[in-house]
């Protein structure tokens, strides 16, 4: 599948992506609508027809979430409204409130090239920190987030051990295996 086309605006979602995908990737930013739906298929397939009927090319979306155990569901893919509104502080207040504060992070890819949709997921499992943890690595919830085994949030880890232990990972594995069977189907 040429020219794929990462629907971000997120600089650091399209970095990690590129180098750890370890092909050359396009990003673009585009403004979609964010749908509202605690399945994060839902969430991607809507996003990633929405980016293929603008372009007209092959288009691969992401959808982070994050589930605090003792929530059910959420905040889930509502995660980024959550993050914008009270902001890892608030976060881990909420975390404070509740009967544990286990939680897991969830990333679904979705690649659409105007007639198949696949889906790549990945996870991890954690904890919310007490106290928002300032470091070097990361975005979006890595300064809250400790992964079973570590007392550092992810954004304290080292890169080593970030890369190791980001959902990303998985899923970003499944994607690069499915785009080099494509790849050996053609030659």
């Amino acid at each position: 599948m040429d020219g794929i086309t990462f629907i971000t605006g997120n600089l650091n979602k399209a970095n990690f992506l590129a180098e750890h995908l370890g092909i050359s990737l396009k990003h673009q930013k585009l403004d979609l609508d964010e749908i509202q739906s605690l399945d994060p298929h839902t969430v991607v397939e809507h996003k990633v027809r929405q980016a293929y009927s603008i372009l007209q090319k092959p288009v691969l979306v992401e959808d982070a979430g994050l589930v605090f155990t003792a929530m059910g569901k959420l905040p889930g893919t509502f995660v980024k409204w959550f993050l914008e509104e009270i902001g890892c502080d608030g976060l881990v207040r909420l975390a404070d409130s509740l009967s544990e504060r286990t939680a897991v992070g969830r990333v679904c890819y979705g690649l659409y090239d105007g007639s198949t949709l696949h889906f790549f997921e990945g996870e991890m499992h954690g904890r919310i920190a007490e106290k928002v943890g300032h470091g070097e690595q990361g975005f979006g919830f890595d300064s809250i987030f400790m992964n079973d085994g570590f007392d550092t949030t992810r954004s304290q880890m080292t890169v080593e051990e970030y890369v190791r232990t980001s959902y990303r990972t998985p899923a970003i594995k499944k994607l690069r295996s499915f785009l080099e069977q494509l790849e050996a189907h053609k030659s």
